[in-house]
């Protein structure tokens, strides 16, 4: 039955530490997002764990009272899943293993898990696997506790490989089959983006959940796959859209995210290819979430990692229906944080600070759209104008709304 969907999810912790790198605001942050990883891949969460520590335990990732603690507490209440907040190296997985008895995931298996979930083109599907098998290699050992000792005796003796050695080979020449599956379809690819020609191409980039697949669908009236968990979008997206009179081409990428593993970047490189060819970038934030400055410096560290930084871009400030703050009392007189600044505040801090065209919208309510699409409009009218200098097409740019009151008829609002 329907109303009993809840009882799939899997019951799960989650452990972070506190160390002189990371305090206790920005732990509880990466905490948060971390709970909403596993609510995308499928678990509930029970309670979270936490423990300050000058750097991780090379054996347990935790002290050993710590890792105590949780396995009493998973044992107690039939938990199946013990997620934490950092990559584990392949001898702390097996410690813990061995100790709770329960799965150990970290964040970038979980990553990868969500991105196995959502893949649905051959390409992505490949891209995942990949990234998959790269994480497995040196995870291996723990597969096999096992056959710990190799069996000697008669019959036993001369050539040949332990299980172990012949599942490390056959994970390696998978990974050179998918590698070179990768080169042809990024060929394939090169070989249609060359197709589109001399149509300007934009590409929505930002933080993964900040509404891009949503801003795309609203754009293009098209219908992209936007859903309110992380990574609803993995496969690019390429649509025509026609602002007042002039085409381009609009292409919806995969999220950004803090601590992405690196075998992850490296197998979405055609997926990062789309990014790394547009001609104009629009950078798309959540302004509601408290931590959107974050965001985009991991975003922008991104694309300075691709070469990506230096593209013309427009920052689009998304989802101001969904914005809150806490208003200060006039005779309060503690210094105002984060929490404090209204949204007219934000606007005037980044209108003044960014270096590129900035706007505030809401994709769901379509508030401020006018003004993006003008701000779109222009951009990419730069462009065109220098690729088709001679181009005579190019009218005044009018707004939708302008047309409807000089043309005013059923016919025209079907078009638009």
């Amino acid at each position: 039955m329907l109303e009993k969907k809840e009882h799939l999810y899997e019951k799960a912790v989650l452990v972070g530490l506190i160390t002189q790198y990371q305090d206790e605001e920005k732990l509880t942050e990466y905490l948060d997002e971390l709970e909403f990883l596993a609510f995308t891949a499928g678990a509930t969460v029970e309670k979270r764990f936490t423990q300050k520590l000058s750097q991780p335990d090379s054996r347990t990732f935790v002290g050993s009272g710590k890792a105590e603690e949780i396995k009493n507490f998973v044992k107690e209440n039939e938990i199946g899943t013990v997620i934490f907040d950092d990559e584990l190296s392949p001898s702390q997985l097996k410690n813990l293993e061995r100790e709770m008895e329960v799965k150990i995931l970290d964040r970038t298996n979980l990553i990868l898990d969500i991105f196995a979930q959502r893949a649905q083109t051959s390409y992505a599907r490949t891209q995942v696997e990949l990234a998959q098998y790269q994480y497995l290699l040196p995870r291996l050992t723990r597969m096999w506790t096992h056959l710990e000792r190799q069996k000697g005796g008669i019959g036993m003796r001369g050539p040949g490989e332990t299980e172990i050695e012949t599942d490390r080979r056959i994970i390696r020449d998978r990974i050179t089959l998918l590698k070179e599956k990768l080169k042809t379809i990024d060929k394939q690819m090169a070989t249609q983006r060359n197709n589109r020609g001399k149509v300007v191409r934009v590409a929505l980039v930002g933080y993964t959940n900040v509404g891009k697949s949503t801003l795309m669908n609203a754009l293009s009236k098209s219908e992209v796959f936007a859903e309110n968990k992380l990574f609803a979008t993995l496969d690019t997206t390429v649509r025509k859209v026609v602002i007042g009179n002039l085409p381009f081409l609009l292409t919806d990428t995969v999220g950004f995210i803090r601590k992405l593993p690196t075998q992850l970047v490296e197998s979405f490189k055609s997926t990062l290819d789309e990014v790394r060819e547009a001609d104009l970038l629009i950078h798309v934030v959540d302004i509601s979430h408290e931590s959107f400055e974050d965001h985009i410096d991991s975003v922008n560290q991104i694309l300075m990692e691709i070469n990506a930084h230096q593209k013309p871009m427009i920052m689009v400030f998304n989802k101001i229906d969904a914005f809150a703050y806490e208003k200060k009392d006039e005779d309060d007189l503690t210094p105002a944080t984060k929490k404090n600044i209204s949204l007219e505040e934000w606007k005037k801090t980044w209108m003044a600070k960014s270096k590129y065209p900035t706007v505030f919208i809401s994709a769901l309510s379509k508030e401020n759209f006018p003004e993006m699409k003008k701000m779109i409009y222009d951009e990419v009218h730069k462009i065109h104008i220098s690729r088709f200098p001679y181009n005579d097409f190019l009218f005044e740019y009018y707004d939708d709304e302008e047309l409807f009151k000089h043309r005013g008829t059923a016919k025209t609002q079907s078009i638009l």
